[in-house]
């Protein structure tokens, strides 16, 4: 009787440290699959975010360029309203 409940033991033993370490090395492959997976999202995701940066500065530089453009074309403007009201003072003031 003594044995057969050793017996019981032991194999109870056995089953469980078996279940424990299969469990494991499971787990240890999924971790590793899941590690790859996020490693490739992550350089998928980096290679979208450049391509946006990229799009995103040619935008800002063609706004920029246009708005040069038009601030050089308000300064001629006013260049020309400054020289009309300064040839009027000297029509006025001479």
């Amino acid at each position: 009787m003594i044995a057969a409940i050793w017996t019981a033991i032991g194999l109870l033993a056995a089953l469980s440290l078996g279940g424990l370490f299969y469990l494991g090395a499971r787990i240890d492959a999924l971790g590793a699959s899941l590690g790859a997976r996020i490693d490739s999202e992550g350089a998928s995701l980096g290679v979208r975010i450049d391509s946006q940066g990229e799009s995103l500065g040619i935008r800002i530089d063609s706004l920029a360029t246009r708005m040069d453009a038009g601030f050089d074309r308000m300064d001629a403007r006013l260049d020309a309203v400054n020289g009309r009201i300064d040839a009027h003072l000297r029509r006025h003031a001479g």
